[in-house]
C-alpha cells in the first residue's frame, strides 16, 4: 500500500532523515518508535505531504506522490492525520467535523457514512456537542471518525494517546485498533512509549538520528534486538562485561551461552533482564548484598551488590520476598541469594 525507497529530507546542518527504505502492507497497522528528536513525526510529514523530501520516492498503492519531478500535494493524497492535539474544528458540533471532509459527497451517503462513524466510535449520543464539551478520550475518538470518513487509503496518527492518562491511554488505544480492524485501515501510528508500542503495530519501526535502526514485530525487536540500542529502548539491562570464549560470554557472573562469531577472547558484554534474575533457595552459588528494594505491586525490584561486578544487579521478581519461606527476605544490606532463567530458542 505504501512504498518508500531511498527517502531523505535534510533538516539543517546537524540533522537529517534517511535515506531510508519502507514497505508498508494494506490493512497493516506500523508503529513507528523512537526517542524525541529521532525523525518519527518528520517521516510522516513527508507522507502526508505537508513536507516535502529532498530525494527519494513515496509511492501510494504504486501513484507517485513524491519523486523526481513529482509532488502531489496533501489534499490530493488520499492520506488521513490525526493530530496530537486532534485539531478539531472548535466551532463545529461533532457530527460537522466528522462531514467536514465529505463535502463533495452526496448529503445523503455523507450523512449515512457520518452516522456509522459515530455510531461504531460511540459518539452518536454527542453529535451536537461541540469540541470542548467533550472529554479528552471522546475527542481523541472525534478526530479520528473524522480522518476516518473520507475513507483514506492511509491513516497517519501522530502521538494520538500521549495526552491522555494511563488508564484512559490503554483504553482508547484498544478502542481505536478495534476500529481500525474493522475498517480494514491501514495505518502508520507514531509513539515514543516503547510499551505502547509493542501492544499496537503488526510490525515496529525503530528509529535513531534519522535512520531505521530495527524493522519487525515487537516480539523480534524483544526478543532479537539488532544492536545495544533496540535492546536497551524496551527493556531495562544490568550490562556485564565479559570474554567470549567457547561458545559463551564468561562474566563475573558465570558463563552464558551464545553464539558469536568471533574469535575466542573477543571482549563481550552480556546484557541481563531484571525478570531473568530470579530469588533462590539458599545453597546457590549466586550472592549479593541488598543496596535498595522498590514494591511495585505485582512486583517488587531490588539492587543488588554483586562481588566484582562494578554496577547494581537488578532484579525483578513477582514473588513478594518479604513472604516466601522466610528465607528470603531481602532486607537492606541482608545478603540475597539468586539465580537466572536463561533465554528461550530463537532470543537473546
Amino acid at each position: 500500500m505504501l512504498e518508500i525507497r531511498a527517502l531523505a529530507r535534510r533538516l539543517g546542518p546537524n540533522f537529517s532523515l534517511g535515506p531510508m527504505d519502507l514497505s508498508i502492507a494494506p490493512r497493516e497497522i506500523v508503529c513507528l518508535v523512537g526517542h524525541s528528536g529521532c525523525g518519527k513525526s518528520t517521516l510522516l510529514r513527508l507522507i502526508a505531504g505537508i513536507d516535502r523530501p529532498n530525494s527519494g520516492t513515496l509511492r501510494l498503492d504504486g501513484r507517485v506522490l513524491a519523486g523526481p519531478g513529482v509532488f502531489v500535494e496533501p489534499e490530493q493524497r488520499n492520506i488521513g492525520f490525526v493530530f496530537q492535539d486532534y485539531a478539531l474544528f472548535p466551532h463545529l458540533t461533532i457530527e460537522q467535523n466528522v462531514m467536514f471532509g465529505l463535502r463533495r459527497w452526496p448529503r445523503a451517503k455523507a450523512k449515512e457514512r457520518t452516522e456509522m462513524l459515530l455510531s461504531l466510535t460511540a459518539l452518536s449520543a454527542m453529535a451536537d456537542r461541540y469540541p470542548h464539551m467533550l472529554s479528552g478520550g471522546e475527542q481523541q475518538r472525534a478526530a479520528l471518525a473524522r480522518a476516518l470518513a473520507p475513507e483514506p487509503a492511509v491513516l497517519l496518527m501522530d502521538e494520538p494517546f500521549s495526552n491522555l492518562d494511563r488508564d484512559l491511554r490503554e483504553r482508547v488505544r484498544s478502542d481505536t485498533l478495534a476500529l481500525l480492524r474493522r475498517t480494514n485501515t491501514t495505518a502508520v501510528i507514531v509513539t515514543h512509549d516503547p510499551e505502547e508500542a509493542l501492544s499496537t503495530g503488526d510490525r515496529l519501526v525503530l528509529m535513531k538520528g534519522g535512520r531505521i535502526v530495527q524493522i519487525g514485530t515487537g516480539r523480534e525487536l524483544y526478543h532479537r534486538p539488532s544492536d545495544p540500542y533496540s535492546a536497551e529502548f524496551f527493556s531495562t539491562f544490568t550490562r556485564v562485561p565479559g570474554v567470549y570464549r567457547e561458545g559463551s560470554v564468561q562474566t563475573v557472573l558465570g558463563a552464558f551461552p551464545c553464539s558469536l562469531d568471533v574469535p575466542d577472547g573477543t571482549r563481550a558484554v552480556a546484557y541481563i533482564r531484571p525478570q531473568a534474575v530470579y530469588p533462590s533457595p539458599v545453597g546457590t552459588a549466586m550472592t549479593g548484598r541488598v543496596r535498595s528494594r522498590s514494591f511495585r505491586g505485582e512486583i517488587e525490584q531490588l539492587e543488588l551488590d554483586v562481588e566484582g561486578l562494578g554496577t547494581p544487579l537488578i532484579m525483578r521478581t513477582t514473588q513478594h520476598v518479604d513472604v516466601v519461606e522466610g528465607k528470603l527476605r531481602f532486607r537492606i544490606e541482608e545478603e540475597a541469594v539468586f539465580t537466572f532463567a536463561m533465554p528461550g530458542p530463537g532470543d537473546q
